[in-house]
């Protein structure tokens, strides 16, 4: 039997300042099969993301030492980083918050609070794999939003 290598699992690097939230969206994102990281702000968001190097980043705005505006800017610039697709997850929910998020380079936005299958979806989207369980079955999810 073939065992999938562990490349084949997305890694994702979760960045909140909130220890409650991140623990529960990176627990509820390795449930579903993903290989997660955590930073807890900005500067050790963009240390965590030149040593994880992950397919996929859940990135808040709200965060000290160095906000999610400028973990994007700084991202951007960087050739090792600028490939990661990013998506800002935060309670920050103004046009002019989405407009400048996707201008400096996420790939998606969605406010908190949030529902367990959108973060599923979205994540998906990000790393175009579907979340898998433990044992490399199918996690059930809708495709919609």
């Amino acid at each position: 039997m073939l065992q999938s290598s562990p490349r084949s699992i997305p890694r994702l690097l979760i960045v909140d300042d909130d220890d409650l939230v991140l623990e529960l969206i990176t627990t509820r994102l390795g449930l579903a099969g993903y290989d997660t990281y955590a930073a807890r702000d900005g500067i050790q968001a963009l240390q965590r993301a030149h040593q994880v190097r992950p397919q996929a980043m859940v990135l808040d705005l709200n965060m000290p030492r160095a906000d999610g505006f400028e973990v994007l800017e700084a991202m951007a610039r960087s050739p090792r980083t600028s490939h990661i697709p990013i998506l800002v997850l935060t309670v920050r929910n103004r046009p002019e918050d989405v407009r400048t998020a996707i201008r400096l380079g996420a790939k998606d936005y969605l406010t908190k609070p949030f529902e367990d299958q959108q973060l599923l979806r979205r994540v998906a989207r990000l790393t175009r794999k579907p979340p898998r369980g433990p044992l490399g079955e199918a996690v059930p999810f809708e495709l919609d939003d």
